[in-house]
């Protein structure tokens, strides 16, 4: 007797977590949110600072794109408690615009590229998720560790020999603080702990104020004063749309780890089109653009525990709260103390387990190699898109060469009824462009009779390098006025022989 499980309405499958309800029906819940959510506003303003900086605008700018992106985010989002603000990658892609044609069209470039991601969200970008292998996703998680603590390096070097014991007391107050306690988050304690001994023993370290300005005022709606033209479109959609596509694989590798950390599921179509009207309304908002940030979304989730929109949210309200109503009081605050919690963070996220010995022992070479190549192109060209592309290309190359291999012909020489030899070959595996291409140096045409039988029934065809294969076989046996028979293809491949034999030019 066989059942069947009746299939799960997605609305339900998505919230399989607490929700928002829940956490304002529990105190307990929501003071872990609103608690979350102000670590990260913290830790979010010398990151948003650095950000601007590295895309060549106000540090407002970074401030005010994090604040419009996290309570946007918040609403529109696939992913609960993931955070979206300002980001190095995105920094990064647009900053010769900035450079190059000035903030007017740098605003411009942002709200295009937010249209971008809604048009390939619509158009469904975010299912292409599942041709990431795990090995790539590792690769992208340690490689975000790597360049989570390598950012904290500027902060560690050339200053005052006070930092090292404050960022060392700070560590281990996050490290054996959750073992008494977990009703605060520890990196909130230990902000406020070595803030507090900085201020009372007057010791004189680099602070949050030293990063640059902070905003005085809340940011204005504005429409970028460029003009409406080809040429303006032109000169900004090629980095729009790297913003774009880099936000948008950034994001969504965010919310596959926090899926996998939380053991929910997240709306990956909805999160792609939420980060697009995020985008618009930030460059509305005048703000530098962003995305999905790994580094916070990790204070969130795995160090606060937090679960869901309210984090978010209130990561962006405090956000602003803190840089216009405590301008004074988080300028003091020492790097210090913040450049803990982001080791802390690096420490976290690195996935330690896949570099111990036994590990890659028993870890097949190539995935191995997939890992490394994806966290070395990440290290060194500090764009996590362009190390996921070239780690995916080589998962892709590594599968290629394994299947190519599994494709196998054997050959037997019969006697048909009437006394005649015929050579009868069977094809197994599955036949693409990597295992086809030596197909034919598999038969051997001088020697058979004049009569060969392919038989495929134990093979796929699956594109038309296979087609043009069996079709250059085909041709060299009629040369030698050999008569050929194909059996055993299965409905699709019967389609795709039928459809395109003969028309490749194959034998030519």
């Amino acid at each position: 007797m066989t059942t069947t499980t009746p299939a799960v309405p997605e609305a339900f499958r998505h919230h399989n977590g607490p929700t928002v309800l829940d956490a304002l029906r529990t105190p307990r819940l929501l003071t872990r949110e609103a608690l979350a959510g102000l670590v990260v506003a913290l830790a979010l303003i010398p990151e948003a600072i650095a950000f601007s900086i590295i895309a060549g605008v106000d540090p407002r700018l970074g401030l005010f794109s994090s604040f419009v992106m996290a309570v946007t985010i918040a609403f529109v989002g696939g992913r609960p408690a993931m955070i979206t603000a300002a980001t190095g990658a995105v920094a990064l892609v647009i900053a010769p615009v900035a450079r190059d044609y000035g903030v007017e069209y740098f605003i411009a470039t942002v709200i295009l590229a937010g249209a971008f991601q809604i048009i390939l969200g619509l158009l469904g970008v975010a299912r292409l998720m599942r041709f990431i292998p795990r090995s790539v996703m590792i690769g992208f998680v340690n490689s975000l560790a790597i360049l989570i603590f390598a950012a904290q390096l500027p902060q560690l070097i050339d200053v005052p020999w006070m930092v090292y014991p404050l960022v060392a007391l700070g560590l281990l107050i996050m490290v054996f603080l959750p073992r008494v306690t977990k009703v605060v988050p520890a990196p909130l304690i230990a902000i406020v702990l070595v803030t507090g001994i900085v201020v009372v023993m007057s010791i004189t370290v680099p602070t949050v104020g030293d990063q640059g300005e902070l905003p005085t005022s809340l940011p204005e709606l504005l429409i970028p004063n460029v003009p409406l033209t080809v040429e303006t479109f032109r000169i900004i959609a090629p980095f729009a749309l790297a913003m774009a596509l880099v936000g948008i694989l950034e994001s969504l590798m965010t919310a596959k780890l926090v899926d996998d950390i939380t053991d929910t599921h997240s709306r990956k179509r909805r999160e792609t089109l939420g980060q697009g009207i995020a985008n618009i309304a930030s460059g509305l908002f005048g703000g530098m653009g962003g995305c999905a940030m790994i580094g916070q979304t990790m204070i969130n989730v795995k160090v606060s525990g937090a679960r869901t929109r309210i984090s978010t949210f209130l990561a962006g309200t405090f956000l602003l709260i803190l840089v216009l109503g405590f301008a004074p009081l988080v300028a003091i605050m020492p790097m210090a103390a913040l450049v803990a919690v982001m080791i802390m963070v690096s420490v976290a996220t690195f996935d330690w387990h896949s570099i111990t010995p036994s590990t890659l022992k028993r870890m097949p070479r190539s995935e191995t190699i997939v890992m490394l190549v994806t966290v070395i192109v990440v290290v060194i060209t500090h764009n996590l898109a362009i190390g996921v592309i070239v780690g995916v290309v080589t998962a892709m190359i590594a599968f290629a060469r394994r299947v190519a291999h599994l494709a196998e012909v054997e050959r037997e020489i019969a006697v048909d009824p009437a006394g005649h030899a015929v050579a009868s070959y069977t094809v197994r595996g599955e036949l693409f462009f990597a295992s086809s291409n030596e197909l034919t140096t598999q038969f051997e045409y001088a020697d058979d009779p004049d009569t060969v039988i392919i038989d495929m029934s134990r093979s796929h065809v699956w594109d038309a390098s296979t087609v043009a294969a069996l079709d250059a076989i085909t041709t060299k046996y009629e040369r030698r006025h050999k008569n050929v028979t194909i059996i055993g293809l299965n409905k699709h491949s019967e389609r795709m022989h039928s459809r395109l034999s003969g028309e490749l030019g194959a034998g030519h």
